[in-house]
């Protein structure tokens, strides 16, 4: 791009685009719910340095990180305060990473195994998190078997920080009743492994279920989608707004339909198409999505469409650049500064 982008008309597309009011009022309404180091939000669904800063701004300080990159990129930004990765690595080039950090930074990381404990031991890692399954079919220790992980870890020298479990299996039950009850169920699971484990946290949550815990015993919450958005969430009673679009351009169009360029290598597709307001897409595919309106004629060559990705964590991984709007402004350019592994 040669000069900078003043509003959406200029910016080349595919273009990943955050509307600041939008981000940052989702921002503020999650806070106010739930304040300060309740909320642990995750970076894997922004991989974005500047974002994370509009969540410290308004007082949240610890972050859940998926990848050894976006641990040592928050680390290296100055926001390492209490950085957990809520995920397992065996890999020793990437543990040792983190722990060269942790003169800087709260480096903890989630174990489930005894390979797992011994990978962090032997990279010098000297906080751990035990992971515990609780219902998903993922990570996670089985709950009868934590208490012995995490003495395992103590007799290594370790601190063992408490238990985390992601009822990931749940975010999307639509009705209010029956998710409480099965959140319930998998919460008394997690408990059940932290009065075996000890610690002070018990971690949990995402955006479908951060209204859940009430009760359930649950020391923070992991939810990282709430400041952004996409059509999956959407369909959640939510108090958050969309917030991030993938602009495009039409490069054709016909007596039916239209075709901009954006397609599969732009937006997160595993939870289906995405939506244009006032049409309806057709398919996407690599470099194209094809789309016709719900009345008139298609839009012309070089019209700008706005795109709601129905899954927002890869939609912003495959990008570089956020493009950060007030209206149809362009007022600042954010870096995806955590993509990658």
């Amino acid at each position: 791009m040669g000069s900078s982008p003043n509003t959406i008309s200029d910016l080349q597309t595919p273009a990943l685009v955050f509307d600041l009011d939008l981000l940052r009022g989702n921002v503020q309404k999650m806070a106010s719910l739930i304040p300060g180091t309740r909320l642990r939000p995750h970076m894997k669904a922004t991989k974005c340095t500047s974002l994370a800063r509009e969540q410290v701004r308004v007082g949240h300080t610890s972050f859940t990180c998926a990848t050894p990159r976006e641990m040592v990129g928050m680390a290296q930004a100055g926001l390492g305060q209490d950085l957990l990765l809520a995920n397992e690595t065996v890999d020793h080039d990437r543990l040792a990473s983190m722990a060269a950090l942790q003169d800087s930074a709260m480096i903890t990381v989630a174990i489930d195994s005894d390979e797992t404990l011994q990978a962090a031991h032997r990279a010098g890692i000297n906080h751990v998190m035990i992971d515990v399954n609780v219902g998903l079919p993922r990570c996670g220790i089985a709950p009868q078997h934590a208490g012995a992980l995490a003495d395992k870890a103590r007799a290594l020298g370790l601190i063992v920080r408490g238990v985390m479990g992601y009822e990931g299996h749940l975010m999307m039950v639509t009705t209010e009743s029956e998710k409480l009850e099965k959140v319930e169920a998998c919460m008394a699971l997690l408990r059940d492994a932290a009065r075996d484990v000890g610690g002070d946290i018990i971690s949990a949550g995402g955006t479908g279920t951060y209204n859940m815990h009430a009760n359930t015993g649950v020391t923070e919450i992991q939810a990282g989608s709430y400041s952004l958005m996409d059509t999956q969430y959407a369909q959640l009673s939510s108090p958050f707004n969309q917030a991030a679009w993938v602009f495009g351009t039409v490069i054709s169009s016909s007596a039916k339909w239209a075709v901009i360029d954006v397609g599969l290598k732009s937006l997160g597709m595993d939870h289906g198409n995405p939506t244009i307001d006032g049409h309806a897409v057709w398919f996407c595919s690599d470099e194209h999505t094809t789309f016709s309106p719900n009345d008139g004629e298609p839009p012309k060559v070089g019209t700008r469409i706005r795109v709601t990705p129905a899954h927002i964590d890869p939609t912003v991984a495959m990008h570089d650049v956020a493009w950060i709007t007030s209206g149809d402004a362009i007022v600042e350019r954010w870096e995806i500064d955590l993509r990658g592994w």
